[in-house]
């Protein structure tokens, strides 16, 4: 076997191997991980957690998810927009989520911006940035897969451009492959779609 390459899984399915380490990684990657995304707050919410990830391990992130969504009203982004000080305060005292002060004030200032914007704006406006799938090749290692594509980093300018912030080329394209805009499973990988 090539390192990196795609391991068995407990159940003897191949798998991309960062995804075998706990049981929420495996759920997350064959349920989640690279399928298609689509809805303003549905979007909105997979921004705001790749945001919160930055210089974190996934893991911490998926494991607070719902305290996220708790904290952050299911990330409804008319709901956070209205946010106020005293909210604020509040999830910087909330155990529930990473209480990074600029990552708090990020997110509840994209939320906004992005409610002055009109339904499915935000939904068509990411997947206008997916690369065409046809001709793009297929990973076959771990480092195979990008950190950052030129459509990421197209992506990233725009959404800075619009007024949206901690929206980085690598955040972008982790938001990418998160939500299917690309599929980097692995080739072998059970999850990779044909």
């Amino acid at each position: 076997m090539t390192e990196g390459t795609a391991v068995p899984g407990p159940d003897g399915a191949l798998r991309c191997p960062w995804a075998l380490s706990t049981e929420d990684y495996v759920a997350y990657h064959d349920e989640e991980w690279g399928r298609p995304v689509h809805g303003d707050d549905a979007l909105y919410e997979r921004l705001c957690l790749e945001a919160f990830q930055s210089g974190l391990s996934w893991i911490t992130i998926l494991r607070r998810r719902e305290g996220f969504r708790r904290a952050f009203a299911d990330f409804k982004i008319s709901a956070v927009a209205a946010f106020t000080d005293d909210d604020a305060a509040r999830l910087l005292a909330d155990p529930g989520i990473i209480r990074n002060r600029a990552k708090i004030a990020a997110t509840l200032a994209n939320a906004k911006v992005l409610a002055g914007w009109a339904p499915g704006e935000l939904d068509a406006l990411i997947w206008s940035f997916a690369p065409e799938r046809e001709g793009r090749p297929v990973p076959r290692t771990i480092a195979d897969v990008a950190a950052i594509t030129a459509e990421s980093t197209a992506l990233s300018k725009e959404l800075k451009k619009r007024g949206l912030r901690f929206v980085g080329p690598t955040t972008a394209y982790a938001l990418m492959q998160a939500c299917g805009l690309v599929d980097d499973h692995l080739h072998d990988c059970v999850a990779r779609r044909a």
